[in-house]
């Protein structure tokens, strides 16, 4: 039997350019029967607003959700199932995070459910996504909900947001301890300020955005050697054991993940996650 092509499954569809926001991705999705996809960690906050008749079902072996739910940085073996799935996904870069998810996305852990985050709004965001006429509405009053919560939240220090922008930049490339003297603060204060609003120290954030990078690159078809020695790992070992650590399987593996093939279609933006 051929396996099954994941965008045959969905259906997707992402905004215009008027409702873009910076540091914020949406896109949505809609299945076709039953849908089980395992999720390849990624560096940004997802809030996944279920709109589907049927509850979409978030696990990440230690929590489940069904219904609307935040994910962290770096879920690990995290799933997400449901038939007939209709959602609206919205990805955060950690700094608009920060302010948009009132600080709690750094601190909640890795699976929350939104109602958790905000309560009886959650049920009214629903709602009020459930009753738009078009996906291009609905993006809009996310657009219009995140701007004013962004305008009253939590502020970033501009270092720790230069410090992320610098991460993303490179593709985890750049030396961490480099950019604590860049921004005039002694490691310990970078280490510090850093992990309480994105959630990760610096070289976490490092190494996450390192092998987002590496693992479409093989998706896109590129050699695991050649993927190494352009992502700036030490050399094949040091992928292998990394894509190992993040994804628990090969990078032969990673590179057939389903996961990636609606990723590269829904979030091809360039630059969402600065």
């Amino acid at each position: 039997m051929q396996p099954v092509d994941p965008l045959a499954l969905w259906e997707i569809a992402t905004p215009s350019r008027s409702w873009r926001l910076p540091g914020v991705a949406m896109a949505g999705f809609r299945a076709r029967g039953a849908a089980d996809l395992g999720v390849v960690p990624f560096p940004a906050v997802t809030l996944a607003i279920d709109l589907g008749a049927q509850p979409l079902v978030v696990a990440d072996g230690g929590r489940r959700v069904a219904g609307s739910a935040v994910v962290g940085l770096a879920p690990e073996g995290l799933r997400g199932c449901g038939r007939d799935v209709v959602c609206l996904q919205v990805r955060l870069s950690p700094v608009v995070a920060h302010a948009a998810l009132e600080g709690l996305a750094a601190e909640g852990g890795p699976l929350l459910a939104l109602d958790e985050l905000w309560g009886r709004d959650a049920a009214r965001w629903e709602e009020r996504l459930r009753a738009a006429p078009s996906w291009e509405s609905r993006f809009g009053l996310v657009a219009g909900a995140l701007a004013a919560r962004l305008a009253r939240g939590r502020r970033t220090d501009p270092e720790v947001a230069y410090v992320w922008a610098e991460l993303t930049r490179s593709h985890g490339a750049v030396r961490v301890d480099g950019l604590a003297a860049e921004v005039g603060w002694s490691r310990k204060r970078l280490w510090s300020r850093f992990r309480a609003q994105v959630g990760l120290s610096p070289k976490q954030a490092a190494r996450l955005v390192r092998f987002d990078h590496a693992a479409h690159r093989l998706a896109a078809g590129q050699r695991p050697a050649a993927v190494a020695a352009e992502a700036g790992y030490a050399d094949q070992s040091h992928l292998h054991r990394e894509v190992a650590d993040f994804a628990r399987v090969t990078p032969s593996a990673v590179a057939r993940e389903p996961w990636l093939s609606v990723d590269g279609v829904a979030w091809s933006a360039p630059g969402y996650l600065r």
